[in-house]
């Protein structure tokens, strides 16, 4: 049988925020965190829970979304495996009013807050992990939130594939992938759209040559050109260049 432990042990240190501790510390840590599997659209966190918890998502992804007062969703956020997300206010994290769903078969560790004190003050070098990557979904949620308010769909559409781009894109030999499947519904959900709308904007930018369909998957073969779509200034684009994307 497989040696589960040291499969947790594994996951636990492809995390982001914990790559700075040595084989040893993650070993340690690894006893400290409560453990739980999740099913593909299990809804694990919701308004009511109030405790301070930091989630380490091992694997699989996670959605974050939000319910309006006329029962639709808008996608906060879509985690994938390596990284933390919670409602932690030590952090700048905040689910207040949010869930939280697996979107396929996950499984993740729980850190509490005083845990996660203690870890920082022993590994300074945790915190900073952790400030770098607040800060650059600061960055992406002030995107978003420009967006929705001062550009149309198709716009919307081509800046949220350009994000996604930067954080889980592969390239390929046309430009880049999406690996995971995003339906339009779901797109939808993420930039203040209906299905219908998202359609129609992504049948545009594909005939604009800058993305296509291949197996319900996302392809962008015309980075720069999405990004044009997206509206994005030249020093935008410049900067992401310079960043590799």
């Amino acid at each position: 049988m497989p040696d589960t432990n040291a499969e947790r042990i594994r996951l636990l240190s492809l995390v982001d925020i914990l790559e700075p501790l040595t084989g040893e510390e993650i070993e340690n840590l690894n006893g400290q965190l409560p453990d739980r599997r999740l099913q593909k659209g299990e809804i694990f966190f919701g308004p009511q829970d109030r405790s301070e918890r930091l989630f380490l998502l091992q694997s699989g992804r996670v959605r974050i979304f939000r319910t309006t007062p006329d029962g639709r969703e808008f996608t906060l956020a879509v985690v994938e495996a390596g990284t933390v997300f919670g409602e932690m206010a030590l952090t700048g994290q905040r689910l207040e009013g949010a869930y939280a769903q697996a979107l396929a078969p996950s499984q993740v560790s729980t850190m509490l807050r005083a845990d996660l004190e203690r870890l920082i003050l022993e590994k300074p070098e945790v915190g900073l992990r952790i400030m770098q990557l607040l800060s650059e979904r600061l960055r992406r949620q002030e995107t978003r939130l420009e967006d929705v308010s001062t550009k149309d769909v198709k716009a919307r559409l081509a800046s949220i594939i350009v994000l996604m781009v930067e954080s889980e894109g592969v390239r390929s030999g046309t430009g880049y992938r999406i690996p995971a499947h995003y339906t339009h519904e779901r797109l939808g959900t993420m930039i203040g759209a209906n299905r219908t709308a998202v359609t129609r904007a992504f049948g545009l930018l594909q005939d604009e040559g800058v993305v296509q369909l291949r197996r319900r998957l996302i392809y962008v073969t015309d980075l720069e050109g999405l990004r044009w779509s997206a509206g994005y200034s030249a020093a935008q684009s410049e900067e992401a260049e310079k960043e590799g994307v």
